[in-house]
């Protein structure tokens, strides 16, 4: 049995155990096979066989372990194999097979025959490995076997040439003659960092991966993701998500380390544990004390280093260097690169060996390390490396002048993130640098200013705040006055960012104000731009559109393009036009020229976003696409993928994806967008989760809850409301739905008092719980209970006709119209009954492209139909809603469609009962393709676990002992047509 109990979960090793788990059933049913199982330590290879050997025992399988020890130059013969033979001689089962096979005691206690040597002692190997093999095989007649033979890296020879016999001459051999097998798996792990050149294992395996029945499986460090499910686990209490997030970039994938960083999270130093760092400085410590240099000196240069680089730094003959770097690649603590670069194979290696360095030897190789980078012939981008190397050598003025250095050489290749982490290093070192040490050019607001650029173009928006309040706290009493405004309105501008508006208006006010109007200036134009921006935002429309006309002017005169076309942008829809007509997409167009003129990519981005949500606004939600496109490429080009308006065109196209109905190439782009280091709040996960709960996935609803957790964000608050009130309308809590309906609406409505644009969707929604509630209660006779709900849905219709704006001016678009048709259903069939009619318009508002809700609304249609006698055209609506549904992979709307259409059919169509579910019909049809429960999940868009759920009831209802028998059941009942159970 496995010696090793395992306290954390397994995670992310889903594939890997398929692929053994299938090893052992085929073992199982007489086909001998092998798996031999690598991955560096720590990686989860000890964890995975554990998890292994439980599901094979309770399987009815007999697991024996055998480990390999590290005893150097004296192993022990054969260790691992009499380590299972002592297992198995304490089990009765197997002590008459024991008793006939004297080698077990020739390995358990030893013989004479042990010290042989030459022909005969060949002969005695032989013929104890024959006696090995035999023992086996007919240890396997009396239970299926699994040997588990753990760190092969430490095997002795001896043990290493009976595995070579048993693997190719002996247990795996079939029998001739067609006759089963042996019961028997055997899996041997080894440590693939350990497998130096010239280990003595390495020509073993090339022999054995060779053979047919022996595979080969390579665990490879685990995805962020699934470390970051593990550390999770590890802790009672949540950690923060920045901790997690460092421990899973330190882990690198090996979970081992993960599991000792979080165990390390309490301690009060920050490097890597002492435990751990014991571990990974072992083989450090068998190098030679050259080779040792090398590594230390490597280490300090960081992950990877370039051979000249370590050569000058090390000061080496090209030789010594030579011998020290093969002995260091040979034991697998370096890698070599491509460019004559070697790196550490792990982060973590190198910080242990950095660690061990002292104070004075690693200030001075740092300091040798910034002198080289910044000699003749070194690299024009190096600044970066060079800052750090010199504030780890304590010089500050030369670490604060590369800094800057840096975050210029970071503008001007676009990487906003990358500006901002060395401008703030250069506000760090900045007070601890005199005066007149430091680089001529900006002063410390004018710099703070400039971070607070790079965070929001960097999506970091909380944090340029924080950057923006910081600079207006460093502005003196005699500040420049433009300085002042600058200050201020960008300030304004980062506060709209992040919807505290009432703070941005008062900013954007102050700054207005301090700009005088003559002589006319750029500045004045840019404080005008921001202040009608924010006057818009808190409904101060008069005063966006007096500032807005007046600023166009002098914006145009003055030739600034850019706050121009910003302007152009803020002015729209104050006036008769808006983004939704053509005459507003003339300008939208105009202002993107005027911005790519002038090569302000944030105002050409603004540009294409509301060109995109225009096409969606005025139901054309294809036209978005190619809108969107452009502005991501153009936010691609620039480095902005991370800013506010790129990450709000990334979450329109996932919408539109979803809204058409392209289900499987949204969740594929959200899973593409969410791997990048981009990707930021609700815009990415969003159209998934609508997806997901679409699918009947309700853990959508916990995830749309984790949304609202952290600082505030508009967009997440939005989706977490729409996703947790349409979840809760699904489980028919009415209460809960009208909770969260209402609850958004009031986050989301601004200071003017204006609710969001969503409130008509987020009614809707709300009222459909609403409805079925009182038919319910009606049905029941509850009379108070229908004057409740009746007065909540009264308020619910009264919001989302206000919100859609029936009888205004300017009403919304075909997506809000479309939701008060549905609301407006909704309600009379609460009220009086469903009606056709109601659910007609419902489905031609949907019209515009959105398929899933106008199934849902011909739902509604046909059950209207329905109760009006008119069964055939129910059943007619209900079987284009059914296809709609199935292309989708809507597993609950489909459930419900299907149980119409039964009840839409005429009476005499002979139906047979059935005391089958919807869904276990389903499955029923799956189970006759054929089809494993992994793929009926796939297929209905259900785990496994609920697919083999659903396959024991209908085994249970069918009085069937087997799935073939079930399938031949149902086949007789015509509970499944022929051609579906006879189909491939």
């Amino acid at each position: 049995m496995p010696q090793t109990s395992f306290t954390s979960p397994l995670v992310g090793r889903e594939d890997e155990l398929a692929r053994v788990t299938g090893v052992l059933e085929r073992a199982r049913a007489g086909q001998a096979g092998a798996v031999l199982i690598s991955g560096d330590a720590g990686v989860g290879k000890t964890r995975t066989l554990d998890e292994v050997a439980a599901r094979a025992v309770a399987a009815g399988t007999t697991v024996l372990t055998g480990h390999c020890v590290d005893l150097g130059d004296v192993g022990l013969p054969y260790l691992p194999f009499t380590e299972i033979l002592g297992v198995l001689a304490a089990d009765e089962r197997f002590a008459a097979v024991l008793a006939g096979h004297p080698v077990a005691d020739r390995l358990l206690g030893g013989g004479p025959e042990d010290a042989e040597s030459g022909d005969a002692g060949t002969r005695s190997r032989l013929r104890l490995f024959e006696g090995v093999a035999a023992l086996l095989a007919e240890l396997s007649d009396v239970a299926p076997l699994l040997l588990v033979l753990e760190d092969l890296h430490w095997a002795d020879q001896s043990s290493r040439d009976l595995l070579r016999f048993l693997l190719s001459r002996g247990v795996l051999q079939r029998p001739a003659g067609g006759a089963p097998g042996h019961r028997l798996a055997l899996f041997a792990s080894y440590r693939a960092d350990d497998l130096h050149r010239r280990h003595p294992l390495r020509p073993l395996l090339a022999e054995l991966v060779r053979l047919p029945a022996v595979e080969r499986l390579e665990l490879r460090p685990l995805p962020d993701a699934d470390v970051a499910r593990l550390v999770r686990s590890l802790r009672e209490r949540p950690l923060p998500e920045t901790t997690v997030h460092r421990i899973v970039e330190r882990a690198e994938g090996n979970a081992f380390y993960a599991e000792e960083l979080v165990a390390a999270t309490d301690a009060p130093a920050q490097g890597v544990p002492s435990g751990l760092a014991d571990v990974l400085l072992i083989r450090f410590e068998q190098l030679s004390e050259t080779a040792q240099q090398v590594l230390r000196t490597a280490a300090v240069a960081g992950r990877r280093v370039g051979h000249e680089l370590l050569r000058d730094a090390v000061g080496l003959p090209e030789e010594e260097l030579e011998s020290a770097l093969r002995e260091a690649l040979g034991r697998q603590l370096l890698v070599s690169g491509g460019g004559d670069t070697y790196s550490f194979r792990h982060a973590l290696a190198r910080e242990a060996v950095y660690a061990d360095l002292l104070p004075g030897e690693r200030a001075r190789l740092h300091g040798a390390f910034a002198r080289l980078l910044g000699g003749p012939g070194r690299r024009s981008d190096s600044a970066a490396e060079r800052a750090h190397h010199y504030r780890a050598s304590h010089d500050l003025p030369e670490a604060l002048a590369a800094s800057l250095e840096a975050a210029d050489h970071a503008q001007h290749i676009g990487a906003p993130a990358e500006e901002l982490r060395h401008l703030e290093a250069a506000l760090d070192l900045w007070s601890a640098v005199d005066a007149a040490d430091r680089p001529a050019g900006p002063d410390a607001v004018t710099l703070t200013l400039r971070a607070s650029a790079a965070a929001a173009h960097a999506g970091e928006l909380h944090r340029a705040v924080s950057l923006t309040r910081s600079a207006l706290a460093g502005l003196g009493q005699d500040a420049d006055l433009e300085l002042a405004a600058r200050v201020r309105y960008t300030l304004a501008g980062n506060l709209l960012r992040v919807d505290n508006l009432s703070a941005a208006f008062a900013h954007s006010s102050e700054a207005f104000a301090l700009i005088p109007a003559e002589p006319p200036s750029p500045t004045w134009v840019w404080a005008a731009a921001t202040h009608v921006m924010a006057a818009r935002q808190v409904g101060e429309n008069e005063i966006a559109l007096r500032v807005g006309r007046r600023a166009l002017r002098v914006a145009e005169d003055l030739g600034v393009a850019d706050a121009w076309a910003d302007l152009l942008i803020s002015v729209l829809g104050l006036e008769d036009d808006n983004r939704a007509t053509s005459r507003g997409r003339e300008r939208l167009l105009e202002a993107r020229e005027l911005a790519r003129r002038a090569g302000n990519a944030p105002v050409e981005l603004r540009a294409l976003f509301n060109l995109a949500i225009g096409c969606f606004e005025s139901g054309e939600p294809a036209d978005c696409l190619p809108w969107a496109a452009e502005g991501l490429d153009r936010a691609r080009r620039s480095g902005l993928l991370s800013s506010p308006y790129a990450r709000e065109m990334r979450y329109l196209r996932l919408l539109v994806r979803y809204t058409l109905g392209h289900w499987d190439e949204c969740l594929r782009e959200a899973a593409e967008d969410a791997g990048a280091p981009s990707a930021a709040g609700a815009h990415t996960v969003a159209p998934g989760l609508y997806v997901a709960l679409a699918r009947g996935d309700f853990g959508a609803a916990d995830r749309a809850r984790a949304l609202l957790e952290g600082p505030f964000d508009w967009m997440a608050t939005l989706v977490a409301g729409i996703v947790l009130t349409d979840a809760a309308a699904l489980r028919q809590d009415t209460e809960e739905a009208v909770r969260w309906a209402r609850s958004t609406v009031g986050t989301l409505t601004d200071d003017a008092g204006t609710p969001p644009a969503a409130t008509v969707r987020l009614s809707a929604l709300a009222l459909s719980a609403v409805a079925d509630a009182v038919v319910g209660l009606r049905a029941a006779g509850d009379e108070a209970g229908v004057r409740r709900w009746t007065d909540t849905a009264a308020e619910l219709l009264d919001q989302a006709r206000r919100s859609a704006g029936q009888g205004d001016d300017r009403p919304q678009g075909p997506e809000g119209q479309a939701w008060l048709a549905r609301a407006e259903a909704e309600w009379i069939r609460l009220v009086s009954g469903p009606d056709p009619a109601a659910w007609q318009r419902a489905v031609a508002g949907f019209a515009y492209g959105d398929v899933y809700e106008r199934a849902r609304c011909r739902l509604r249609l046909a059950e209207a139909l329905l109760a009006a006698g008119r069964r055939a055209e129910a059943a007619g609506e209900a079987g284009i809603a059914r296809r709609e549904a199935d292309r989708l992979g809507a597993a609950p709307l489909r459930e419900r469609l299907d149980d119409l259409v039964r009840r839409a059919r005429p009476a005499d169509t002979g139906d047979r009962a059935t005391p089958l579910t919807a869904r276990e019909r389903d499955v029923l049809r799956l189970l006759a393709l054929g089809r494993s429960n992994r793929q009926i999940g796939e297929e209905l868009f259900i785990t496994a676990k609920t697919a083999s759920v659903h396959v024991s009831n209908i085994l249970a209802k069918l009085g069937a002992a087997s799935r073939t028998e079930a399938v031949a059941v149902a086949y007789r009942q015509g509970l499944i047509a022929p051609e579906t159970a006879g189909s491939g």
